[in-house]
């Protein structure tokens, strides 16, 4: 146990002194609050209030009753006796565009409109305007004003979740809903293959430089692998839960410094909670894969073509994204939660959009823990078994060969 815990301390600390490790952990924390700063700095340069222009649109009435109602706010619809006319007037630059009303509107609706710039769209404050125009044109004295009013804005639609005992939820979706559990499932990842894959380098240089003789002929393979995955993943929760801590704050601080669509940026402690608990068995999972392509690659980099077929399962879950977003309680998004390797990913991306069911949760987790301990005792054999082969990468004919007589 004592030779374990040195392991353990001596790959911790020398984790938490890599580079590329201080690199990572630090550097999303501090882009996020450099992006925040220059957002801040650019907008407290610009204090000037863009004036909007007034646009003028001229439009051609062949039917002889749309005379009302033409100013209207930024907006001034000019009548033009005819369509060469209108398009004169749009050239020499009077008017910027002009729409025709043809005798059969009432029959069809149909609007032509004219313009000179190629547009993605009909610019939204344009087409409000026309619509607001024929409105109020063909409901004057026909009905009340306040109709006229309703008929134009005919509703301001708010939506709100409730949660399974009829209350208002405290996760109201939103704009966050779909950006954090993105964000946090790339963190998550980042983190889960940034600590096992120190593992896997490690191992492979120390088989490489012949190292993992010295260290075989003082502690035991079982004491050996329990420490390097102990102290790796003890550095990788020191860097998720800075980077989990960190992101609470800068979503308080872009929430309230930012606002608007970043307004409804929120992080629930359970969400956190939750992440922490994937993350932790996530690493395990994949720390586990890792000490076994360590151990039977030949070299550092055969160890890294070896654990591609792994880690590749476990952004799976981003190919189906726009799936698992729409329906986070649909067959795919429940077929992945309960997989292992692509659990952690959809459970954060589920989360942040939907309830899931504890029952899911259990399921999910207790799948993970079994499938970490079986790996444990395959691994384990096979880190007895290859880990002091050298010259080539055994095929996998003889993988399975040894792992039987072992």
């Amino acid at each position: 146990m004592n030779k374990t815990l040195t392991i353990l301390k001596h790959e911790f600390l020398n984790t938490l002194r890599r580079k590329s490790f201080l690199l990572m952990t630090l550097a999303f924390p501090l882009l996020g609050i450099l992006a925040i700063v220059g957002y801040q700095i650019i907008s407290g340069l610009d204090n000037t209030v863009p004036v909007e222009e007034t646009v003028v649109i001229g439009y051609v009435d062949q039917t002889n009753s749309f005379n009302n109602y033409a100013n209207q706010e930024k907006i001034i619809l000019v009548s033009q006796p005819d369509h060469e006319t209108a398009f004169g007037a749009m050239t020499s630059g009077e008017i910027s565009q002009y729409f025709i009303i043809p005798e059969d509107y009432l029959a069809t609706g149909v609007i032509i409109r004219y313009t000179l710039d190629r547009e993605m769209d009909i610019p939204g404050n344009v087409a409000m305007a026309i619509r607001e125009f024929l409105v109020n044109n063909l409901l004057t004295g026909q009905v009340d004003s306040a109709i006229i009013e309703r008929v134009a804005y005919p509703m301001s639609l708010s939506s709100i979740t409730l949660d399974s005992d009829g209350q208002i939820s405290t996760n109201q979706g939103g704009f966050g809903a779909f950006v954090l559990p993105y964000i946090f499932s790339l963190l998550l990842i980042m983190a889960i293959f940034t600590s096992s894959g120190f593992l896997l380098q490690g191992l492979g240089e120390e088989k490489e430089n012949r190292v993992m003789e010295i260290l075989l002929s003082s502690v035991s393979p079982r004491q050996l692998i329990a420490g390097k995955v102990l102290g790796l993943g003890a550095a990788g929760l020191v860097q998720i839960v800075i980077w989990l801590v960190s992101a609470r704050y800068l979503a308080n601080m872009a929430s309230s410094s930012i606002g608007g669509v970043l307004s409804s940026l929120s992080i629930p402690t359970d969400f956190l909670i939750i992440s922490l608990i994937y993350f932790i068995l996530g690493y395990l999972l994949f720390a586990v894969i890792m000490a076994g392509a360590g151990s039977i690659g030949a070299t550092a980099r055969e160890s890294q073509q070896l654990s591609v077929v792994f880690t590749l399962t476990a952004v799976v879950p981003f190919y189906f994204i726009m799936p698992i977003m729409e329906n986070p309680n649909g067959t795919i998004s429940q077929i992945f939660t309960f997989i292992p390797f692509t659990a952690p990913i959809t459970v954060i991306m589920r989360m942040g959009i939907a309830e899931i069911p504890l029952w899911q949760f259990a399921i999910s987790i207790t799948i993970m823990i079994v499938t970490i301990i079986g790996l444990l005792f395959i691994v384990a054999k096979i880190f007895r078994t290859f880990l002091l082969m050298y010259g080539k990468t055994p095929k996998i004919s003889e993988i399975f060969k040894y792992l039987r007589q072992a």
